[in-house]
């Protein structure tokens, strides 16, 4: 399920996000992004797991990779997203308030 969603996160934004001027691949900085947005890790951790996958980053420059894509990619997913239903049911409910 994961693999599934980061695949459509990094088709969405290979078509439509500009990666002109970056120094590395789209797949890296999709991947990065992705990762620090969907597991709670800061940025010095998340700068070792890349090393440990062979791509050496500073950690500042993962912080300007997330300011700067993770809005682009939340639009672009957000157009993506399904509607939700058009009716909604509800049901009753009654709450005392003071005993009445």
């Amino acid at each position: 399920m994961i693999c599934l969603r980061r695949q459509l996160v990094i088709e969405v934004a290979d078509s439509m996000i500009d990666f002109k001027g970056a120094h590395y691949p789209k797949s890296v900085i999709l991947y990065a992004v992705f990762f620090y947005v969907r597991y709670a890790v800061s940025y010095r951790d998340l700068e070792e797991i890349l090393a440990e996958r062979g791509v050496t980053v500073d950690h500042a420059t993962l912080n300007r990779w997330v300011v700067k894509f993770s809005p682009l990619i939340a639009a672009r997913m957000q157009v993506k997203k399904r509607p939700t239903a058009r009716s909604w049911r509800a049901d009753e409910t009654y709450i005392k308030v003071k005993g009445r």
